[in-house]
């Protein structure tokens, strides 16, 4: 028999590909779902609870994600979320998403800035309201909830007022007010107020105090003044000695929020900052003036010379002393040219029946002087 043309051709192709029988049903279309979060971070500052989360890349069957929506913010007060139910927010995708043309592509990640509303710190002061985000596609469906994170729903209080900064010979003095409207704590809640301070030029930011702030927020403290408006207000300082000279730094100030949780660590969070205010750190005071100076003729049998001697300067950046010579009538003359380094000197350029009369000052590392002692004198016979 013979066998028609096309039909041989067709067996030939089914042989060359291992029978025609093995070719096997088309997949079924990509239901487009983006793969939950599993990276979900929550941070509360004040009444802003600030979410981050990485955008899925893959889908639930694992291909790319071609088609993103939409991200679905969601907060209860249940520990665990079953479901969104109706969010808080939305979140839109990045327009740069897919436009990517490297093969491996960059990670991308996403925020949302959630307000607590007031009635919810009110309700449960002591609790945490739970949050979880939910990415859905162009035709808003989703593979569900993300990780779940808890943020305490502890009540903050508002900046202290009036806070400023002043450089002072000993330090950067801080200051504040105490607020009017005081507040009465719950049992298991404490105040702090907590300081910061940065260079201008950039760097780590540090945490240079860490006080009792409770009797400032709720009452007491300091003695009450009377301000312009006749209220009673609190006025309390802090000095800062950790800094360095010739260098400028802004400070902020937060009153933070610390909740006891039994059989846990205490829970903070941080109120809204003050005004941060800026100061430059400029050394333009003297050491302190040197006492007790003592002059002393030693000269019987040797050249004649009288030595000096008074009590140190303490002073963390004192450089040294210049000595200061004068006779009666006379103006005072420096009779060092370099800076003495240790409190005594020896006047070698004396001579008989001549009264000399001495002081002495400091001098720090940045060239600021200190006025005089008071006059020692000695007479050389």
């Amino acid at each position: 028999m013979k066998i028609p043309g096309k039909q041989f051709l067709m067996a030939l192709v089914c042989a060359g590909l291992g029978g025609c029988a093995s070719i096997g049903p088309p997949l079924p279309p990509s239901l487009e779902l983006p793969k939950p979060p599993v990276d979900l971070h929550a941070a509360r500052k004040g009444d802003k609870v600030t979410l981050t989360w990485t955008i899925p890349r893959r889908t639930t069957d694992r291909r790319s994600v071609r088609y993103l929506g939409n991200t679905e913010i969601c907060r209860g007060l249940d520990p665990v979320l079953k479901q969104c139910g109706k969010p808080v927010g939305e979140a839109a995708p990045p327009s740069n998403f897919g436009a990517e043309k490297s093969s491996v592509a960059k990670r991308l990640t996403a925020s949302f800035v959630d307000t607590l509303p007031s009635a919810i710190e009110q309700e449960n002061p002591s609790g945490f309201a739970t949050y979880a985000v939910e990415v859905l596609n162009t035709a808003a469906r989703g593979a569900g909830l993300s990780n779940q994170v808890h943020v305490p729903l502890v009540s903050t209080l508002p900046p202290f007022s009036n806070f400023s900064a002043e450089v002072t010979a000993q330090g950067v003095s801080l200051t504040w007010q105490c607020p009017d409207d005081r507040r009465t704590a719950a049992a298991d809640v404490r105040y702090v107020f907590r300081i910061y301070r940065r260079l201008l030029s950039g760097g780590v930011e540090t945490r240079v105090a860490e006080l009792d702030a409770g009797e400032c927020a709720i009452g007491g403290g300091a003695e009450p003044q009377a301000s312009s408006t006749n209220l009673p207000v609190a006025q309390d300082t802090f000095l800062d000695r950790t800094f360095e000279w010739e260098k400028t730094y802004y400070y902020r100030g937060t009153v933070v929020s610390v909740m006891a949780v039994p059989g846990k660590a205490p829970v903070e969070v941080e109120g809204d900052d003050t005004t941060e205010v800026k100061v430059f750190a400029d050394d333009v005071f003297p050491p302190a003036v040197p006492t007790g100076l003592q002059a002393v003729f030693s000269g019987p049998g040797q050249q004649p010379f009288i030595d000096l001697v008074w009590i140190p300067v303490t002073d963390a950046d004192l450089a040294g002393y210049n000595i200061y010579r004068h006779e009666a009538g006379r103006l005072p003359e420096k009779l060092n040219s370099e800076l003495i380094k240790t409190p005594a000197f020896r006047d070698t350029k004396v001579v008989f029946a001549e009264e000399y009369f001495y002081s002495v000052s400091a001098v720090d590392v940045h060239g600021n002087e200190s006025a005089r002692s008071e006059d020692a004198s000695e007479k050389v016979p």
